[in-house]
């Protein structure tokens, strides 16, 4: 078992790390952060660039965290928040499959880290090597529900603010 995790923790820890580093520097043939800021803001994550730098630090950071076994709760819910996003954001009018720009591996990842969260991280990971405890129920429902609580609200805020007029720089001149 504890070779499963490893293998599963290492695979979609370290991918999704390098996902936020397409995010955040712009590495791997990502955007950065101007372009996907921009792609953030079509989106209505205003303003773009800061949202693209908490996703980008989600997934960057969480799954660094969660390939080392690191505090495996936390690095869960932040890829569930994120994983949550990216499907309300833009895939779940496309319908489950990724061949048509759906969901799958969206839920594919965010249940792999809830997953690690209940089961723990295993005998290969930091959280094992400093005696920490941080697996079970208990664990695995609060990586869940502050995961889902952070998209959730992230997602919320998202919706009204593109609903919000966007006022010009000569509307805010106007008001001061």
């Amino acid at each position: 078992m504890d070779t499963g995790l490893f293998l599963l923790r290492i695979v979609v820890g370290v991918l999704l790390a390098g996902h936020g580093a397409q995010k955040l520097f712009g590495w791997f043939g990502g955007h950065g952060l101007e372009g996907t800021g921009g792609f953030f803001d079509s989106l209505g994550y205003k303003p773009g660039k800061r949202w693209a730098f908490v996703a980008g630090l989600s997934e960057f950071g969480g799954g660094l965290l969660f390939a080392l076994g690191l505090f495996t709760p936390l690095a869960a819910a932040a890829i569930i928040g994120t994983m949550f996003n990216a499907v309300m954001s833009v895939h779940v009018k496309n319908g489950p499959w990724a061949s048509n720009g759906g969901w799958e591996y969206n839920l594919v990842i965010a249940t792999s880290a809830a997953a690690v969260a209940f089961v723990g991280p295993g005998a290969a990971s930091l959280d094992n090597a400093f005696g920490w405890d941080l697996a079970g129920r208990g664990w695995g429902i609060a990586a869940l529900a502050l995961g889902l609580g952070t998209g959730i609200l992230t997602d919320i805020y998202r919706r009204v603010a593109k609903r919000a007029p966007q006022l010009s720089s000569r509307d805010v001149q106007a008001t001061a």
